[in-house]
């Protein structure tokens, strides 16, 4: 069974949700693969896809024994151009809170998907 908490940060004007991942491992995993075939196929995936796809991550590297600073270097790299408009900036900040057979940890991921070059159209 797959337990994990993650706190969401986005624009500082916006409230942090939560959203908590309690599945099957065998739908969880097999619902991060379809996540990963969209980014194949460049499709643009929402953030649920996104949050999905870092929480897998996360999860088989806090199982593989993987330092923080180790799963920091590991993560996906999406860029704006694999996200639907507003992505980046809802997931500016992440926490999991990962609890396996084993063990609970705490992982914090900053600015996951990088926005700097990510510019609004104007008015």
């Amino acid at each position: 069974m797959i337990h994990v908490r993650a706190t969401i940060r986005g624009e500082p004007d916006a409230p942090p949700f939560t959203n908590v991942f309690d599945y099957d491992e065998e739908i969880f995993f097999s619902s991060a693969m379809m996540v990963e075939e969209k980014i194949r196929h460049n499709m643009k995936i929402n953030i649920n896809e996104a949050l999905m796809a870092y929480c897998a991550y996360v999860v088989k590297s806090v199982r593989a024994g993987k330092k923080e600073r180790e799963i920091q270097r590991g993560l996906p790299k999406f860029t704006v151009n694999n996200v639907m408009i507003g992505v980046p900036e809802t997931l500016r900040a992440i926490m999991f809170e990962v609890t396996t057979e084993k063990e609970a940890r705490k992982i914090m991921i900053k600015e996951p998907i990088p926005a700097s070059s990510y510019i609004m159209a104007e008015r």
